[in-house]
């Protein structure tokens, strides 16, 4: 467990380390992903290593959002005075993602033809 948890942090430091060093606009976390993709798929095993403590911590992920949680309660008279926006943009937002999902899928059915039958 301890050296499945160490290689993820490594990871993290490096795409930390990378994302200081590089003019690119990502996150360093996003280039610990990276770093983590190109383990796998190096070396197939390290998945194998690692699968205990990405579960556990899938098991648990519902404990990072309770920051997010006291954050919304800390700040409720801003949510007030921006509820009319708020609401509109979550609305908004997910009709759209829910109209492009569906798009993608039709537009993906007839690539393949799934719909043909």
């Amino acid at each position: 467990m301890i050296p499945a948890l160490l290689a993820l942090l490594s990871c993290q430091l490096a795409g930390e380390a990378i994302a200081r060093v590089l003019p690119i606009p990502l996150p360093g976390p996003v280039f610990g992903m990276l770093i983590l993709l190109c383990l796998f798929i190096a070396w197939r095993p390290f998945a194998e290593v690692l699968r205990p403590v990405a579960q556990g911590i899938l098991a648990n992920l519902s404990l990072l959002f309770v920051p997010a949680g006291v954050g919304v309660v800390g700040h409720m008279s801003t949510l007030g005075t921006q509820a009319v926006a708020l609401v509109a943009a979550v609305v908004i937002s997910t009709v759209l993602a829910i109209a492009v999902a569906a798009a993608t899928f039709v537009a993906v059915a007839k690539l393949t033809g799934a719909g043909d039958e």
